[in-house]
């Protein structure tokens, strides 16, 4: 049965991905001294979104040869790698950008709090996890008013390894006091959907504006269910029955094994 709902944060309760692409492209114009952002930077970041900070700035550094340009201000923020030089840079534009808590509601995806609602009619415990730091995270949970519908957070300071390493949700799943076959996961990137699946839980994979394309282009949903964001409230609804059904019906026949036949792929409308 499925008896929680563990959402990521970026991309999947609010649009902040394409917020923090967007400071990855200011980033570089600072960096450099351009006229205007970079937006290969913000493309660069769309490669690899849903990986821990530290592997997302070291990728657009070494995408945009940016290695040169960093070095003469790792002292300036106390680093000893290029890579934390850009996202320091990155962090202070991105805090900026979200600093106003009308922004954060302005890129709220509407299906949020339909989504929360449903767990609470099917009884279900509710979790948000993300890479992100803490202080951000609270800022976000406080901007949207989310803070009675949550059971348990978990952010960049409560985990070692970043996705698509499972470790964050499995995590959840022990705060939560359930087995990770009891999980359904909400995703919006191939990281986060790894992970997901990694853990041994059910996973929808939100194929956003930003993550289309490298969702359906990796192969990582095959046989899995897939939505548009917004068609997130109904496929998620519909996922739950199904497998609750399947498990009811595995535990009246008693009956334990994997229903390989009982996942079909939802696909998007």
């Amino acid at each position: 049965m499925i008896q929680a709902i563990i959402f990521d944060l970026d991309g999947v309760l609010v649009q902040t991905e394409k917020l923090k692409a967007l400071a990855y492209s200011k980033a570089v114009q600072v960096i450099r001294g351009l006229l205007e952002p970079d937006y290969r930077a913000g493309e660069a970041y769309r490669e690899v979104v849903g990986a821990s900070r530290e592997t997302t700035s070291r990728y657009v550094m070494n995408k945009l040869g940016l290695v040169e340009d960093l070095r003469p201000i790792m002292a300036r923020y106390g680093v000893s790698k290029p890579e934390d030089a850009l996202t320091a840079v990155r962090y202070e534009i991105y805090y900026d950008i979200i600093g106003d808590p009308q922004v954060i509601r302005d890129n709220q995806w509407p299906y949020a709090m339909a989504v929360l609602r449903t767990a609470r009619e099917f009884s279900c415990k509710t979790a948000l996890t993300t890479l992100s730091k803490r202080k951000d995270v609270q800022h976000v949970i406080e901007a949207l008013g989310i803070e009675d519908y949550l059971d348990a957070v978990l952010t960049a300071e409560d985990v070692t390894l970043g996705k698509p390493d499972p470790q964050i949700y499995l995590l959840a799943a022990e705060r939560l006091g359930l087995p990770p076959e009891e999980c359904l996961v909400l995703e919006d990137s191939v990281n986060g959907v790894k992970a997901g699946l990694a853990a041994g839980m059910e996973v929808v994979a939100i194929a956003t504006p930003f993550t289309r394309g490298s969702l359906l282009s990796s192969g990582v949903i095959e046989d899995r269910w897939i939505a548009e964001p917004k068609t997130v409230p109904e496929t998620v609804r519909l996922r739950i029955e199904v497998h609750n059904r399947s498990a009811h019906s595995q535990a009246t026949s008693g009956h334990w094994t994997k229903n390989v036949g009982g996942d079909h792929s939802r696909p998007m409308s």
